[in-house]
């Protein structure tokens, strides 16, 4: 089972497990973090999703959407593929 270990309010998770999600290599993932092609948002439950935590990352067409509890165990992951069309607007929307 994949983890997703937390440190002084960063996020460290396997660039492979990443970039599998989203259909890429990892050097392309990485280079796609560096330049601000790849980015992402970080949410903490509320109420009944209270122990749990949703990464959502974003790339032009691709929206990968992981949820995971507080040791860091991945319980979801989700991609949406646009294709050749970028991401829409309301994709990037988390709420």
């Amino acid at each position: 089972m994949t983890h997703i270990a937390f440190a002084d309010d960063a996020i460290e998770i396997d660039a492979d497990v990443l970039a599998k999600a989203f259909r890429i290599d990892a050097d392309d993932l990485k280079q796609g973090m560096r330049d601000g092609t790849i980015t992402s948002r970080f949410e903490r439950g509320e109420d009944e999703d209270a122990g749990k935590i949703r990464l959502t990352f974003f790339a032009a067409s691709r929206r990968v959407r992981m949820t995971v509890d507080e040791s860091g165990t991945i319980l979801t992951c989700s991609a949406i593929d646009f294709g050749k069309l970028p991401l829409p607007e309301t994709s990037r929307r988390v709420g």
